[in-house]
């Protein structure tokens, strides 16, 4: 299996993987309901960087992450249980922000349209 392919495949079960274990062991309030959006291994599979995004309306983001960096090291070792892997990565969580970079890239775009109609350079 090529390098980037097994990062890649890393990156995949331990997304799936994790998705369980919070989902069904981790008992910190502060986490919540949780969608992992990405899991980013480095090449060297020590570190994994868990991209998260919270549905719940009005759950701090910051409360959620301090919940899942305290799991952090109960994860790691139920991933290692579940997961046969020579080593398991450190995790790191993070927030996902893509979606708000794809929105306000939206609304930069819908903006200037908005400017090119009124100047009269529209299509």
């Amino acid at each position: 299996m090529s390098g980037r392919r097994r990062v890649r495949r890393v990156g995949q079960l331990l997304r799936e993987e994790l998705s369980r274990l919070i989902r069904r062991e981790v008992k910190d309030p502060r986490v919540g309901l949780v969608t992992i959006t990405d899991v980013d291994v480095t090449p060297d599979l020590e570190h994994a960087t868990v991209y998260v995004r919270t549905v719940e309306i009005g759950r701090s983001m910051e409360d959620l992450l301090e919940g899942l960096r305290s799991a952090a090291g109960y994860l790691r070792h139920a991933l290692g249980k579940e997961l046969h892997l020579r080593r398991i990565p450190e995790l790191a969580f993070e927030e996902d922000r893509s979606l708000d970079r794809a929105r306000r890239i939206e609304t930069l775009l819908d903006q200037a349209l908005e400017s090119d109609e009124r100047d009269g350079d529209g299509p």
